[in-house]
């Protein structure tokens, strides 16, 4: 049987020392790499006609926009986005893209304009989404399960969406609104995977009556682990043969791979001690 439970301390101790750098990564920086869709900024698409060296574009593009990040979203068009980059510079890049790669008049296939109101919004409405969703989370283990189950879920939840973003602030990567729908996504993969566990806690419960909740958490997730962890292992294969063959999902893919990871750890390691350390405290 494993000793989960009885590690609790080294758990969370794993996760507030990536929580800390993550932290310190924020400060260092003065916070998060907010991407276009957050500060506003402008988005364009263009048709190179054939393939191309993305290595060589990419060094032609940082000339104009030093905060530009590029997308391939096939073969032969690239997406970039930049937030100091005004109509003159994308001119001054298409016209040393078209004398470089002879591109057609019309290879600028679309300019997108996105202002900070919008992403004000964008932002407020994210956060509003993710309380409601937690809310209903709440609710919905409390009348199911039990009310310690469900704040334990919650707490698993909140660690899995800090640990996303402290990947985030450390490796300095930019948050856009592909990020957010990930969020959910992996809000919705984590608690299915908790909820297992749970499940197994709940029947076991009433066979081990005269154990303690530890010694039922360690039970349960014997049980259940190896199944956590071959279901969360087959869908991060999946996922991360996506992240790699399709770079235009990569910043959908990129969170949900890390949220992924977190859930199954969270899942195993921070919310059946949480329920242990709530029932031994009632």
């Amino acid at each position: 049987m494993l000793k989960i439970i009885e590690k609790t301390k080294l758990w969370f101790g794993i996760s507030i020392l990536v929580i800390a750098i993550g932290i310190g990564a924020m400060v260092y920086r003065g916070g998060l790499n907010l991407g276009l869709d957050f500060q506003g900024g402008t988005k364009i698409t263009i048709d190179m006609g054939a393939e191309f060296n993305k290595i060589e574009v990419d060094e032609i593009v940082k000339k104009y926009a030093d905060d530009a990040v590029t997308n391939t979203l096939n073969d032969t068009q690239l997406e970039v986005k930049a937030k100091e980059f005004d109509s003159n510079k994308v001119s001054e890049l298409m016209k040393e893209l078209k004398e470089k790669y002879s591109l057609k008049d019309d290879a600028l296939l679309n300019q997108q304009e996105i202002g900070a109101s919008v992403s004000a919004d964008l932002t407020r409405n994210a956060l509003i989404s993710l309380g409601i969703a937690a809310v209903a989370m709440l609710i919905y283990i409390a009348i199911r399960f039990e009310f310690n189950f469900g704040v334990a879920a919650i707490v698993a939840l909140l660690h899995d969406i800090v640990i996303t973003v402290t990947v985030y602030a450390i490796f300095n990567i930019p948050l856009n609104t592909p990020f957010i729908v990930a969020i959910l996504t992996i809000i919705g993969y984590s608690i299915n995977d908790t909820i297992v566990i749970f499940d197994r806690i709940r029947e076991n419960q009433k066979k081990m009556r005269r154990v303690s909740h530890a010694e039922v958490a360690n039970v349960s997730i014997t049980q259940t682990y190896f199944r956590s962890i071959i279901t969360s292992l087959t869908t991060l294969i999946t996922i991360t043969a996506v992240n790699v063959l399709v770079p235009s999902v990569r910043e959908f893919t990129v969170p949900l791979i890390i949220g992924i990871a977190c859930g199954a750890y969270s899942s195993i390691f921070i919310a059946s001690p949480v329920w242990v350390m709530l029932k031994n405290r009632k």
